[in-house]
């Protein structure tokens, strides 16, 4: 990925998850999509697990609505490669089905998923709210990545990885408190909150309805700043020279539809971090507190 004077775009995301048929070799069905540019020596997580949810989403035909995925990332994936994802049909019942996703690249299995499914039913509702423990300014009041990093260099951060932070990754992001590209902006608390819009309306993805497309959206940019209050409260900057991340597994529930082409708050918190690894949980809410969608993840730190 090179500078651009082009305006960024969320066509990086339904790039990513527009996933093209192919024949199975091991399982019931199969599809290749391609991992999306990135300036670091492997693909962006979010590429499979997004990709992953778009072919298991493609194999349920019977209206049910993708509700928890569990993934562990087994090796790194090449840029701008194809990943081959088999889909084995585990189980379809009448108010819930399940599906195994392996994604494949160079003969070897390098991610894998369960995804569950449900019809839905009458019944209670709650959602937890926010619960911040920092004060949240409205999106407009704060700097966009481009207008943070604009007159900013230092550590590792290269023009490419500058261009990437501030416009490639297909939303805009706004941190609370301060970003951690460069720098620790405040203080080392274990809690952050990004608000995150894609940067234009999201385009059709063929082969998916619009509600599973924003599913996929949830799944694909949840992993940007998920680790990063474990960053955070170790005071660690993603530009620290010889800081080096993956991701090793994660868990996410989706609670409730909602519109993704609109700001949301990702409310996120440093769950633990020892040995080398890091445990960040996040919550998706709209604008009016609904609460869309939680995510776990664990990650390898190493500084």
């Amino acid at each position: 990925m090179t500078t651009t004077d082009a305006p960024p775009t969320s066509a990086v995301f339904t790039t990513a998850v527009t996933l093209t048929p192919a024949e199975p070799v091991h399982f019931d069905l199969a599809f290749t999509a391609v991992t999306q540019p990135c300036p670091w020596p492997k693909a962006y997580g979010g590429d499979l697990v997004a990709q992953a949810a778009a072919a298991a989403m493609r194999s349920v035909a019977d209206g049910k609505s993708l509700h928890s995925m569990h993934s562990y990332f087994l090796r790194p994936a090449d840029i701008g490669a194809p990943v081959h994802y088999e889909v084995e049909l585990l189980r379809d019942g009448r108010g819930y089905s399940t599906r195994q996703v392996r994604g494949f690249q160079n003969g070897k299995a390098l991610y894998v998923c369960l995804a569950n499914f449900a019809a839905g039913e009458p019944g209670g509702s709650f959602a937890a709210g926010p619960d911040l423990d920092l004060a949240v300014p409205a999106p407009e009041e704060l700097p966009t990545s481009a207008e943070y990093l604009a007159d900013r260099s230092g550590g590792s951060m290269t023009g490419t990885s500058k261009a990437y932070w501030s416009g490639g990754r297909g939303f805009d992001m706004r941190h609370v408190p301060g970003p951690v590209y460069l720098t620790v902006e405040g203080k080392q608390t274990p809690h952050q909150a990004v608000w995150l819009r894609p940067f234009d309306r999201l385009r059709p993805v063929d082969g998916l309805t619009d509600a599973q497309r924003d599913l996929a959206a949830l799944a694909y940019v949840c992993d940007y700043t998920i680790l990063e209050p474990v960053l955070r409260v170790l005071g660690l900057a993603w530009a620290m020279p010889g800081l080096v991340t993956a991701s090793l597994d994660h868990a996410m529930w989706f609670h409730r539809p909602g519109p993704v082409d609109d700001w949301l708050l990702y409310v996120q918190e440093a769950v633990a971090a020892d040995s080398g690894r890091g445990l960040g949980s996040g919550r998706f809410y709209t604008r009016d507190h609904r609460h869309l969608a939680t995510v776990a993840q664990e990650g390898m730190i190493r500084a």
